[in-house]
């Protein structure tokens, strides 16, 4: 299995995990520039860092996330997530085109949600998970 994890997140390196990490990545150095942002930041480099290799991994969420989560969220939505989001859309799009490219489309669009509302979960191995990535 760790083979085929190896492989998959190679060829999503290659064709998609790269450009939405560095994405991720301009998120939260914008976020770390503004200060006040800095928890949204941990959580943009954190998904950064799943974005680069998300086979074999997985996100949870936080049995400790209180409220502050679910506001911290909404303010991520309106200035950072549904563009995140719409990046992964416009990913999915050319991945779809190609038949190789389809598990890895789909595999876009199952990130949309934790693109638009991360904060409260954490990255775990999928063994730990629910369901995989």
């Amino acid at each position: 299995m760790k083979v085929i994890n190896l492989v998959l997140n190679v060829i999503w390196l290659i064709f998609c995990g790269l450009w939405m990490a560095i994405a991720y990545a301009i998120a939260g150095i914008i976020c770390f520039v503004l200060i006040i942002t800095i928890p949204f930041g941990i959580a943009a480099f954190r998904l950064a860092g799943f974005m680069l290799w998300p086979f074999g991994r997985t996100t949870v969420e936080k049995p400790d996330a209180g409220a502050a989560s679910c506001v911290g969220n909404v303010i991520w939505l309106v200035f950072a997530g549904w563009w995140l989001a719409l990046a992964h859309i416009a990913t999915s799009i050319p991945l779809f085109i190609s038949i190789i490219g389809i598990p890895f489309g789909w595999a876009n669009l199952k990130m949309v949600p934790i693109s638009l509302m991360p904060l409260g979960r954490e990255v775990v191995p999928s063994d730990e998970g629910f369901g995989g990535h």
